[in-house]
């Protein structure tokens, strides 16, 4: 009798054991699911790129001071007034090309097709705009003082 009580002891064993092996070997196939998924739809903030950051918040700004500008169909919202100041004195095609180079970085060729022009044209417009904007922004900000 204690031959059978211990081989029945033995199969009790060797059932748990393969029942436990079955187990841990199906959460190690769950857990490497989970960390393929994660993997692939979460980033980890500290890797994400400005940009990116930007997209994951909104700021509250009632308060402050925005000029708008339509260009070509697109709305530019310009959060500097000293900046604002100085693209509304140069001419509509000047600024044009300044608000869509830097406010919708859009390429020179790009803002050529969208203005029919040459893209050299374009890059002339916006190095004269720069040079007139900062003499601008310096004489504003000479006044001030």
């Amino acid at each position: 009798m204690e031959q059978s009580s211990f081989q029945d002891e033995q199969t009790v064993r060797h059932q748990f054991d393969s029942l436990c092996k079955l187990a841990l070997k199906s959460e190690v196939i769950n857990y490497e699911k989970h960390m393929a998924y994660r993997q692939k739809y979460e980033v980890i903030v500290t890797e994400l790129s400005e940009k990116e950051l930007s997209r994951l918040f909104i700021m509250d700004e009632h308060e402050m001071e925005t000029h708008r500008f339509q260009v070509l169909g697109y709305d530019i919202e310009v959060k500097d007034a000293l900046i604002a100041e100085a693209l509304q004195t140069l001419t509509e095609k000047k600024r044009n090309v300044v608000l869509l180079s830097y406010f919708m970085d859009m390429s020179d060729a790009d803002i050529a097709r969208e203005m029919n022009l040459v893209r050299s044209t374009i890059n002339e417009h916006r190095r004269r705009s720069l040079e007139l904007m900062r003499k601008n922004m310096e004489e504003s900000a000479n006044e001030k003082k």
